[in-house]
């Protein structure tokens, strides 16, 4: 679902940070001052390699982890500053769909028992016959049938799983839903059928998605806009399309070339950007422009100061001193 540029904005990020103590006075930056805005009833996708913070983003964005710095504004309720009841009635409107299914299932509960917790914390059924009622609606929502209603999330396979977990996330009628690599640990002929339900879903709720995933080519198919980030910050932010076109970081234009093309002899001509070097540390991160240690146009300049995230086309944003 295309969203509109004029759309309002429902989530807006601004310079949100988490950090983590990991012993010895060290402190491990995983989110370093992220701005960003997600509009009502858009999909906005936010990739990068294994480690560089997007998971904990995600996290730390529905206050599954306390911010070290920086807000977040939901609908226009600012979520660092809501407490008891008010906490409680926000995070009704914002679920999470988790990496691995099951892990997120508590293997000792009935797959109605599963789906029914959130409507239990929140109130929202008034009998047992009308909660077994909403448990089917939303099994045969996901795709599932009434009968999967008695049975243990290790009956089931992961793509079944994950359907659960989804239908579990749409139970208390949310706006927003951050999808945690919700494809990833799935066989690749049953991600597409997860990715469509997805779309699914977000086009008859009017669903507003974060989409974090490592396939690029999965991401650009489900996403409005692409969020790319590197060592705990953003590094680019486009348009889908525009991004895919028109790559202005180095580390980007990296990302990109790893993407397979289907066409045999525009993939064996195309050009292969290798990285070199390994990932630093997030505990110790280079001066400068953090990608300088593994960029190819790297200079004096990037190990002095650290670029800016500018606009560097129109709604295309970067944090290269060369974009």
């Amino acid at each position: 679902m295309k969203s509109n540029q004029e759309s309002p904005l429902l989530i807006e990020v601004e310079h949100l940070k988490k950090f983590f103590s990991v012993g010895k006075g060290q402190t491990l930056k995983a989110v370093n001052d992220l701005t960003f805005g997600i509009r009502k009833g858009e999909t906005l996708g936010m990739v990068g390699e294994s480690g560089c913070g997007k998971s904990t983003a995600g996290r730390t964005l529905l206050r599954l982890y306390e911010p070290t710095g920086g807000s977040v504004t939901f609908n226009g309720e600012n979520i660092m500053k809501a407490n008891g009841s008010k906490l409680k009635a926000l995070r009704r409107e914002m679920q999470m769909v988790f990496q691995d299914p099951y892990a997120s299932l508590n293997p000792r509960w009935t797959v109605e028992n599963l789906i029914a917790e959130p409507l239990d914390i929140h109130n929202l059924t008034s009998s047992r016959k009308e909660r077994k009622l909403q448990v089917e609606r939303l099994l045969d929502r996901v795709g599932l049938r009434p009968e999967h209603a008695t049975r243990y999330a290790h009956e089931f396979s992961g793509g079944q799983r994950q359907r659960i977990g989804i239908a579990r996330a749409l139970a208390v009628n949310p706006k927003f839903i951050v999808c945690d690599e919700p494809i990833s640990a799935l066989d690749v002929s049953i991600q597409a059928q997860v990715v469509n339900l997805l779309q699914d879903l977000q086009r008859d709720y009017g669903l507003t998605y974060l989409f974090i995933a490592h396939d690029l080519a999965m991401v650009k198919h489900i996403s409005d806009r692409v969020a790319v980030m590197y060592l705990g910050k953003m590094v680019e932010l486009a348009e889908s399309e525009e991004l895919y076109a028109n790559p202005q970081h180095p580390y980007t234009k990296a990302l990109m070339s790893a993407i397979p093309i289907p066409d045999p002899d525009v993939e064996e001509n195309k050009e292969r950007i290798v990285l070199t070097g390994e990932l630093p540390s997030p505990i110790h991160p280079p001066s400068g422009c953090q990608f300088r240690t593994r960029c190819p146009m790297a200079t004096e300049l990037c190990k002095a100061e650290q670029p800016l995230f500018r606009e560097v086309r129109p709604n295309h944003w970067a944090a290269c001193h060369y974009a």
